[in-house]
């Protein structure tokens, strides 16, 4: 079986296709092919609460790329999710018609909590140690997903409007901050010993930069120091001399500002980076859809 994954974030566009592999009684998939096409949405949704009709025509060109790939790699069954800007533009519902007249594609404008639940149906924290209490956060460019794991389980789950393009564009409120920081202190004093998983294009970059060994944590020690190292470079040096794409240079410095003030509120000393995302979640849904 042969399954693509399409989410629509606030920063980037992504499709993921991935070829599903059963063995013995497990099911996985393997990645066969990843495009990703840095539209920013939100830009627009986040200080007009609408897609502009250049960024619109963009959206849709791409869908019907996308569907064009769907198309020659025969895949059996696809889902398509937008998250952040789309929720909060006047015209997603405008623009999710156009997408499925152009390129036959349906999309979901997917709220924050179901986001949340797609992201963590990857079932990340099984395989670290579910003797553990592990703080999942997932960091896009209009929201923040954080989850309470004990023994295995979720405790609790919530979303908020703090995102990477929001906090570039002066977007992020003080109460939204406020809110986030006592659902963590709240859901995570009751517990000893918090970890962290971190998830997001920007948390797999900085994790790739601080050269740790695959599968070790990154302290926040380290995490704060790679913070400051990117901080002391303008945006244009992080582009020309540490090699960062244009797209990533800017919104990494807000990335890193709220993994770290997450982890500092919850007490929380290293953070798990197993390099998945909304498309990994995507598929995983579609394997327990089909299964």
């Amino acid at each position: 079986m042969r399954y693509a994954a399409i989410d629509i974030g606030s920063n980037a566009v992504r499709l993921l296709i991935a070829d599903v592999v059963k063995h013995n009684d497990a099911t996985s998939f393997k990645k066969n092919t990843l495009v990703r096409v840095p539209l920013r949405l939100g830009d627009d949704a986040f200080l007009h609460q609408e897609i502009s009709p250049k960024k619109a025509e963009d959206l849709v060109k791409t869908m019907i790329a996308f569907s064009n790939l769907i198309d020659v790699y025969k895949v059996n069954d696809y889902m398509a999710c937008a998250t952040s800007a789309m929720r909060e533009a006047k015209n997603g519902q405008d623009i999710v018609k156009r997408i499925k007249e152009a390129s036959g594609l349906d999309l979901e404008i997917v709220h924050g909590q179901r986001e949340a639940n797609i992201i963590y149906s990857s079932h990340i924290e099984q395989n670290i140690d579910n003797t553990k209490n592990y703080l999942y956060i997932d960091v896009g460019g209009g929201s923040t997903e954080i989850s309470l794991f004990s023994a295995g389980k979720m405790q609790v789950s919530q979303s908020f409007n703090i995102g990477t393009i929001r906090i570039l564009d002066n977007q992020d409120k003080e109460e939204t901050w406020n809110e986030m920081k006592q659902f963590v202190v709240q859901n995570t004093r009751k517990f000893k010993n918090v970890s962290g998983i971190g998830t997001g294009g920007n948390i797999n970059k900085l994790y790739k930069l601080s050269e740790e060994k695959d599968g070790a944590p990154l302290s926040i020690n380290k995490l704060k120091a790679l913070y400051n190292h990117l901080n002391s470079y303008s945006l244009k040096d992080r582009i020309n001399i540490l090699g960062l794409n244009p797209d990533r240079a800017d919104v990494i410095i807000p990335a890193c500002e709220i993994y770290l003030t997450v982890m500092k509120w919850a007490d929380v000393k290293s953070i798990y980076v197993p390099s998945v995302g909304m498309v990994d979640g995507i598929i995983q849904t579609l394997i327990e859809k089909n299964s």
